[in-house]
């Protein structure tokens, strides 16, 4: 059984197809979703959402928070920003880690809060980003256009 899933952001649609099932960074924790889960609305952590398909890889997006609202039949996420894996360029991710790690030691503890989550934020780009391994051709495997 799947579920019809579309991600979107300010900026395009993401994603939109069915899945077996989503894992989403709820505010109480991970939760995965299933077709014909109990109708919920909730907002997302930073995290990463991963597309579960029949027969193919997981898809990996790195999200930097929003609200998701769960149907029976479908999931929509409506995400601030979110990126593919293979979208996330890994040294610039790594350039925007480092500068958030010397801006932490470099801040006064009450306003750390911005920088504490640009920190989160860059190490989801990144840890989304190790996941992606290119694909070959002919391996049955889903291939993004």
């Amino acid at each position: 059984m799947t579920i019809q899933v579309e991600i979107v952001t300010p900026r395009r649609e993401l994603f939109s197809g069915p899945v077996q099932m989503i894992t989403l960074p709820g505010v109480e924790g991970q939760m995965g979703v299933m077709g014909q889960h109990a109708p919920l609305l909730t907002t997302l952590n930073i995290g990463e959402i991963i597309l579960h398909r029949p027969g193919e890889e997981p898809d990996y997006i790195a999200v930097t928070g929003g609200v998701v609202e769960v149907r029976p039949d479908k999931v929509i996420v409506l995400a601030r920003s979110a990126e593919r894996a293979e979208e996330i360029d890994i040294a610039r991710a790594e350039a925007a880690l480092r500068r958030a790690e010397e801006s932490r030691h470099n801040q006064p503890a009450e306003e750390r809060r911005p920088v504490e989550l640009a920190l989160r934020r860059s190490q989801v780009r990144l840890k989304v980003a190790q996941r992606h391994r290119p694909r070959r051709p002919g391996m049955g495997l889903h291939e993004d256009a």
